[in-house]
């Protein structure tokens, strides 16, 4: 796998349009930390991590809806593999006008672009929610 942000994504992704509870993948630090960000902006329940028999970790990730349709409306990846996106402090660009979020990977964690503005921090922007 050459992405693997991109991929739990995706499975966010289609696992919200098929109106499932609750979606796996595999775990890593990046991973979690990106969950992080969205439990606390409120666009996911919550994650669990537990180990498989094979000995990797596996995030069980809770997904929210609201009258019965997605919180998530649209989740972009930005910064790939192939082409990474930095942005200065000054360059991070507001998410439908600041309804939505950035979120960047920056010195200080990974954050949203709001608290990278307000630590004065540029850093990677991975993704984009609305």
């Amino acid at each position: 796998m050459n992405d693997p942000l991109g991929d739990m994504l995706t499975r966010i992704r289609n696992a919200q349009m098929r109106g499932k509870s609750t979606v796996s993948t595999p775990a890593s630090k990046l991973r979690a930390w990106v969950l992080d960000v969205l439990v606390a902006e409120g666009y996911i329940r919550g994650y669990e991590k537990a180990e498989t028999a094979n000995g990797q970790g596996e995030l069980t990730i809770s997904l929210k809806y609201y009258e019965g349709t997605p919180v998530i409306r649209e989740l972009k990846r930005v910064s790939k593999p192939g082409r990474r996106v930095y942005n200065s402090i000054k360059d991070i660009a507001q998410v439908r006008n600041g309804l939505g979020i950035a979120i960047v990977s920056t010195p200080k964690g990974v954050m949203t672009d709001a608290n990278a503005r307000a630590a004065n921090v540029g850093g990677e922007v991975l993704c984009t929610v609305f």
